[in-house]
């Protein structure tokens, strides 16, 4: 199981860790520090939806890879309730132990997305209101506590990469990761709620949402040679972006 080998991971892991919070069910969200510990750092979040687990291997492949310029912190697993369910029971799973969609719960246009809907279920709910998740609110305030200079946000699938909300965003950095990446950078419309929204509209930095693999691939993807383009994102991303 995706959880147990990230814990795995984290309890042999010998740089800087924490656990940002724990998701509804008790199991803890693990980070990573990987690269230089000062100066401005990233945050970069995984596997946000559970059949989206593939993701959080792709952390530990940038974990184990490292950085050669800049610093930052590494989520695998932000929903390792959803990530369970969908390996247990239910392989198009998507959302928390809650059914709530986790990339719908932020403050940031929350509701006004063109697939969203309030009744609970694997996809697309929005939840009682913003932040009504315990694993949005602990990304939420480990964000605000680190206070990154930018952050990325790992999906899957379509190779694509979305860094616009509401007329924010920062296209340079999206053509620095789809030159590392191969993939095509570009603006999509009727979302709303999602981590990158509200980073770029409430903390005013760049964000990305990376879509690993692709199209081709079938939900959930289990093979991690099949975001092999990924592989080299953070580290390419971090030398070019000045």
């Amino acid at each position: 199981m995706i959880f147990e080998e990230v814990k795995k991971f984290y309890n042999r892991y010998g740089g800087k860790k924490c656990i940002i919070g724990y998701s509804f069910r008790g199991r803890e969200i693990f980070a990573f520090h990987i690269g230089s510990p000062t100066g401005r750092q990233f945050i970069a979040t995984y596997a946000i939806h559970g059949r989206e687990w593939i993701t959080a291997r792709l952390a530990l492949k940038h974990i184990k890879t490292g950085l050669s310029a800049g610093g930052g912190w590494v989520i695998p697993l932000v929903n390792p309730d959803g990530a369970t369910i969908c390996e247990e029971l239910r392989p198009m799973w998507k959302a928390n132990a809650r059914g709530v969609d986790l990339n719908c719960n932020f403050d940031a246009e929350w509701g006004s997305g063109r697939l969203n809907v309030k009744m609970r279920g694997s996809e697309n709910c929005i939840g009682d209101k913003p932040f009504s998740e315990a694993e949005t609110i602990a990304l939420r305030d480990f964000t605000l506590k680190v206070r990154p200079y930018v952050t990325f946000s790992f999906h899957t699938k379509g190779e694509e990469i979305y860094w616009e909300f509401c007329g924010g965003g920062d296209k340079r950095g999206a053509d620095i990761l789809s030159e590392a990446t191969g993939y095509t950078a570009k603006v999509i419309c009727g979302s709303a709620g999602g981590y990158k929204d509200w980073c770029i509209q409430k903390l005013h930095i760049p964000s990305y949402t990376v879509e690993c693999g692709s199209d081709d691939n079938v939900h959930p993807i289990k093979k991690l040679r099949k975001v092999k383009k990924c592989f080299k994102a953070l580290k390419i991303f971090t030398e070019k972006y000045g």
